[in-house]
């Protein structure tokens, strides 16, 4: 994440309650115990009974709701899995991991939302698109947002990690990689593409010839 934030210290927590929420109790005592062990640095708590404004400016419909770092969840959830968000919280591994479970989910629109507000966040895909055995829908996902980048400078930024992965052992990953690496519609990018028209895959082989085709159109 180039330009997102990344630091190894504690992130800072909010918490959206309400005074009848059953599950609220359990959530605040969690989060409370990591402001006390340092997982997190300062925790802000805000009864959406007495602020409901609150709630619309967040656009919050339940609760319990928690935000770390940049990390939104809603629902119960165990001290382990909330200290488990707090200690990946600024790190692109810890977004690569959030933007899986997104995109499992079928969230595309939050995630753009998110890397539209800083692009660095792009870079997080590489995580997704360099798993094979990641969730199909965040796979897909993570080529829905690639193809809204297409032809856009954000995505140039990617072009080494990309052309490093025309190299994996996954033929699913090479064939991803090319197609996303023709979206930048960069020349440069044919060094990385053209050894794979000898791919020991057709399916890499079929790919690498459509992006080449791709960018020879688009120049």
């Amino acid at each position: 994440m180039a330009d997102a934030e990344i630091n190894n210290s504690p992130p800072e927590a909010l918490m959206l309650l309400g005074t009848h929420c059953p599950h609220c109790p359990s959530v605040l005592g969690s989060l409370s115990e990591l402001v006390k062990q340092g997982v997190i640095a300062r925790l802000e708590v805000v009864n959406l009974e007495q602020r409901p404004e609150t709630g619309r400016e967040l656009g919050v419909r339940s609760v319990p709701w928690v935000r770390i770092g940049l990390f939104e969840f809603s629902g119960l959830h165990s001290k382990a899995e909330l200290q488990s968000w707090a200690e990946q919280a600024g790190t692109e591994q810890g977004m690569t991991k959030y933007f899986e479970q997104l995109l499992g989910d079928g969230e595309v629109m939050r995630v753009l939302g998110m890397i539209s507000k800083d692009h660095g966040l792009l870079h997080a895909l590489i995580g997704l698109v360099s798993d094979a055995d990641a969730k199909i829908n965040a796979r897909i996902g993570a080529g829905v947002i690639m193809e809204d980048y297409e032809g856009k400078p954000e995505l140039l930024a990617l072009i080494p990690e990309l052309g490093e992965l025309t190299r994996h052992a996954d033929a699913r990953v090479r064939s991803d990689a090319c197609h996303y690496l023709s979206l930048t519609h960069d020349d440069s990018v044919k060094r990385y593409i053209e050894p794979l028209l000898d791919d020991e895959h057709e399916d890499v082989r079929e790919v690498a010839e459509e992006s080449l085709a791709e960018l020879n159109e688009a120049s």
